[in-house]
């Protein structure tokens, strides 16, 4: 099944999110960032793929997402990526649908 034309013609919005996994007990002793993960950073980078060259699947997006944060946050050990289409394209009544992927080192 392919993606629906209208859909890569009309642009799609999506929602994503994102959970990271890494040991932050040296961050809230010390209260520094050094020894944390930039969030701020993580959403640039997530918003960057996202609204970068369009995919044709969800699940390459979320790819995206995962595999950019793990090359990035040498601190985070696992990421779980949410992406879901609010306003999906399909007949019947629907809030969203959407994948998740989980990606850690390997």
């Amino acid at each position: 099944m392919r993606p629906l034309t209208q859909e890569n013609a009309l642009g799609q919005k999506f929602e994503v999110d994102v959970e990271l996994s890494t040991d932050l007990r040296t961050a809230g002793r010390t209260d520094d960032l050094q020894h944390s993960v930039n969030y701020a950073q993580v959403y640039d980078e997530v918003k960057t793929i996202v609204e970068g060259p369009p995919k044709n699947l969800i699940e390459a997006v979320a790819e995206d997402i995962a595999r950019t944060i793990l090359k990035r946050h040498p601190r985070v050990q696992d990421v779980v990526v949410r992406v879901s289409k609010p306003h999906v394209a399909v007949v019947g009544v629907l809030d969203s649908l959407g994948i998740e992927i989980r990606r850690g080192r390997e």
